[in-house]
């Protein structure tokens, strides 16, 4: 029996039904005999006045061709009635009505109801009922019809005994076999080994069928996964509704299961999810390995088993890969992450064990691991593999249970990625693949993002390192630490510079400014003004010419830098001009510290007492704006003051104050029995205390020291030319008393030349100093301006060869000027011990 046999059999009464039907008892002459309360309600005789009269009474004789074409009724009515026909039927009232009829013979009278056995003997029975009510079940008997055999629901009806007694088509083809075959099993032989998928419900269907019948409550949408019996393979997941059925006494007779078969449509979602989560979860950071490491985890465990991702090395460094095999592309495995099943390694390729786990057994769950601290593993694919085929045709690989999606970028192959699934497990399907070229496109825009990052973060860290002192030279005049905290910490430059610039007779420049703006911009700025602080200063300018020089320099560049259309360009501007510098100047001789400043914050300082101040150093307008003057401040710096150069995005920020700002690095530098390097520590913890900061910073922290006076000696020398002797005498026996007898010969050259040259070109006293530190130094000073200058002397010119002699003598040598005059120095390494 089918479906369709088992919904003909079921209890479906129509209107014909002779239960419900009109119906009238008729002897062998058409004379009524019997007539039923229904055939009263339908044509509106009492028994009185119909029985005895003939049945033309109510039904007249008409030809066929005046009555509608006879329609044959969904469900014949079969033995003992013939085929039913349309007929005109006359209400008591007068007016017609069409009726559908039947006549069915009868073998006697008894128990028809209505029937008068002394008008005839009843032979007949007519069962009438109203043609529009006829259609109306007709109707739905289709649609009843329709869900039997048509709908893609799948419809079961199981007793109280949790028996299935009917199902449709839809039911038939999910089981696979004909329902003759399975009628009357339970819901849970029929899928063995089901799960639900939505939690909070018993554990079997049987269960959850029981939970409906006891209750009353329907259980909607459940899902529930299983092998379809009709397709043995991957399961297939269905959406089940059960409610009770009872009659209308309320009677239980049973459950009513709907079921859908949901897979494709879960598939999708569970695809789109993993789109959304790969949207989500991939490409959060500019790093390629973190990058790898999240398309891997998203992938496991409910895409494949296993997921690797090989990567060129070049790729890492910021450079793209060369062509060929993995050998020659330089693959390293940087993600690998497993379900944890036993045969989840598959054919991952060689590297596969090294990445899985500590213990490099590839059934080891990768879910816990963390990140590899060591270098990412070589990987190299055999001949052959999935992997060797997807780099020579650029393109993805499907290997059975082996799906590799090249990941590409710039025109290029970046690397691999290798999804493995289980032997038991469903093969890659067409969607499936489609999603896995999907993920790994969108992977590969984040890697390839992180390599041109990683790139450009390299060009300028390279840039930083050769813009900042990346190491300071031992001073004889300061100790000093120093920090330097971008605020662009993605490329890690900024505009904010310090420097350190050893000067003539042991004094030291200290240097700290700020270039509007953050980035590269900023960065190539602060390294041009850098560099032009540093010629400036070699140049022994005092602070307020080197900062006035600056600032011409700085007025100039922004006006020679115009656009497209000739105009001055903004953006050169808005870094260049505006910038703000601090220029210090301390000799460790005179314990004097000579500064000035352009638009910039003044430095703090902490004397031996302990006690703070901020110099009331005239502020200056800041770099570019011009036509203000800069003044230098000359102030006494005990040995042991404390010194502090910063920018402002150390003390300054946008929920605090400068004031309050300023107060607490007082706090912080107050402290003297700190080290400079704990001091530098600790004023970064307190003002920048989540480690990061809203604009570049820039510390500098020196503490003054003193050249011991046994280092340094002065003569004053009359202008005359006796004094030449004279000066080397000094010199000779100053270089005994220090030991430096080697240096003699060539100290005498020096000191003979320069003084010869301060008697000939200058007036007044003559000042011949030695001082003794790192090297020899040699100064005369004399009160005239003239710089004196190498030059080439002709073979028969009887002087101009002194100064070329001693320059070719010394390691450095130069002039500086002061307000009477000029200095010309010169230095000497001491000579190697041994």
């Amino acid at each position: 029996m089918n479906a369709w046999d088992a919904a003909e059999s079921a209890d479906f009464r129509g209107p014909l039904d002779v239960t419900r039907a009109a119906t009238a008892v008729l002897d062998a002459r058409n004379t009524i005999v019997g007539w039923s309360p229904a055939a009263q309600a339908l044509l509106g005789y009492r028994p009185d006045d119909i029985v005895g009269r003939p049945v033309d009474t109510f039904l007249p004789s008409r030809p066929m061709s005046a009555l509608p074409p006879p329609e044959k009724p969904v469900l014949p009515l079969g033995p003992p009635f013939g085929g039913s026909e349309i007929r005109v039927a006359r209400h008591r009232d007068g007016h017609e009505l069409l009726v559908a009829t039947a006549v069915c013979l009868l073998p006697g009278a008894e128990g028809v109801e209505g029937a008068d056995t002394r008008t005839g003997t009843p032979e007949r029975i007519l069962v009438a009922a109203e043609l529009e009510g006829l259609r109306l079940w007709e109707s739905r008997l289709s649609m009843l019809h329709g869900l039997a055999t048509q709908s893609p629901v799948g419809l079961g009806l199981y007793d109280t005994d949790l028996r299935l007694t009917w199902c449709n088509a839809a039911y038939e083809r999910e089981i696979g076999r004909p329902f003759a075959e399975f009628r009357g099993m339970r819901a849970d032989e029929l899928y063995p080994g089901g799960t639900f998928v939505t939690k909070g419900y018993p554990r079997t269907l049987d269960a959850v069928m029981r939970q409906v019948i006891d209750t009353g409550e329907p259980v909607l949408d459940l899902h529930f996964r299983a092998e379809q019996p009709s397709d043995p393979g991957p399961d297939h997941l269905w959406s089940c509704s059960y409610y009770r059925l009872q009659n209308a006494d309320g009677h239980v007779l049973g459950v009513c299961e709907d079921a859908f078969d949901i897979t494709d449509r879960y598939q999708a979602q569970n695809r789109l999810a993993l789109l959304v989560e790969a949207g989500r979860g991939v490409g959060t950071t500019l790093d390629a390995i973190v990058t790898a490491e999240e398309i891997a985890e998203v992938a496991v465990p409910d895409f494949a088993s296993l997921v690797t991702v090989d990567l060129g090395r070049a790729v890492l460094d910021g450079e793209v890969p060369a062509t060929g095999g993995s050998v020659e592309m330089g693959l390293v495995r940087v993600a690998c992450r497993s379900d944890g099943s036993q045969d989840a390694e598959g054919d991952a390729g060689e590297g596969a064990k090294e990445c899985a786990g500590e213990s490099g057994e590839p059934g080891e769950s990768a879910e816990s691991l963390e990140p590899s601290p060591h270098d990412p593993v070589p990987v190299d694919y055999l001949p052959g593999s999935p992997q060797d085929r997807s780099l020579a045709s650029g393109g993805l690989v499907l290997d059975e249970n082996t799906l590799v999606v090249p990941l590409r970028g710039g025109g290029s192959t970046l690397g691999l990625v290798t999804f493995v699934r289980g032997p038991h497990a469903a093969a890659f399907d067409s969607g499936e693949v489609a999603l896995a070229d999907e993920l790994v496109t969108r992977t590969s825009v984040s890697v390839d993002n992180a390599r041109r990052f990683t790139r450009e973060r390299t060009a300028a860290l390279a840039l930083q390192r050769q813009l900042l002192p990346q190491h300071v030279p031992q001073q004889s005049a300061v100790d000093l630490a120093y920090r330097y905290l971008p605020a662009d910490d993605q490329t890690g430059v900024g505009g904010d510079w310090f420097d350190v610039i050893p000067l003539s007779g042991t004094r030291v420049g200290l240097v700290v400014g700020d270039v509007v703006g953050h980035g590269l911009q900023a960065a190539a700025t602060m390294g041009r003004l850098r560099t032009t602080v540093r010629a400036f200063a070699q140049m022994d300018m005092s602070p307020d010419e080197l900062l006035t020089r600056l600032d011409d320099l700085v007025g100039q560049a922004a006006e020679e830098q115009p656009d497209v259309s000739g105009k001055v360009a903004d953006s050169y501007a808005d870094v260049t001009t505006g910038a703000t510098c601090l220029y210090a100047v301390y000799d460790p001789v005179s314990r004097r510290c000579v500064m000035a400043r352009a638009g910039h914050l003044p430095p703090a300082i902490v004397h031996p007492d302990g006690r703070l101040t901020f110099p009331d150093l005239p502020a200056g307008p800041p770099l570019g704006l011009g036509g203000l003057p800069f003044e230098s401040m000359e102030i006494e710096l005990p040995v042991g003051s404390l010194m502090a150069l910063f920018t402002d995005g150390l003390v300054e920020a946008r929920d605090r104050d400068i004031d309050v700002g300023l107060d607490a690095l007082g706090r912080v530098l107050s402290d003297r029995q700190a080290s400079l390097e704990e001091l530098c520590d600790r004023a970064v913890a307190e003002l920048l205390p989540d480690g990061t900061t809203a604009d570049d910073t820039a510390l500098l922290l020196v503490r003054t020291r003193e050249l011991d006076p046994r280092q340094v000696v002065d003569w004053e020398l009359p202008a005359e030319r006796v004094a030449v002797s004279h000066a080397r005498e000094l010199a000779t026996g100053q270089l005994r008393d220090w030991g430096l007898e080697d240096l003699t010969f060539t100290t005498q050259l020096v000191v003979s030349e320069l003084v010869t040259n301060a008697i000939r070109y200058a007036d007044g006293p003559l000042h011949l100093r030695l001082i003794r530190d790192r090297t020899l130094l040699c100064e005369v000073a004399d009160t005239g301006h003239t710089s004196p200058h190498l030059r080439h002397s002709a073979e028969d010119d009887e002087g101009g060869r002194g100064l070329f002699i001693v320059a070719q003598l010394v390691q450095r040598w130069g002039t500086r000027y002061t307000r009477s005059g000029k200095t010309i120095w010169t230095e000497q390494s001491f000579p190697s011990a041994g």
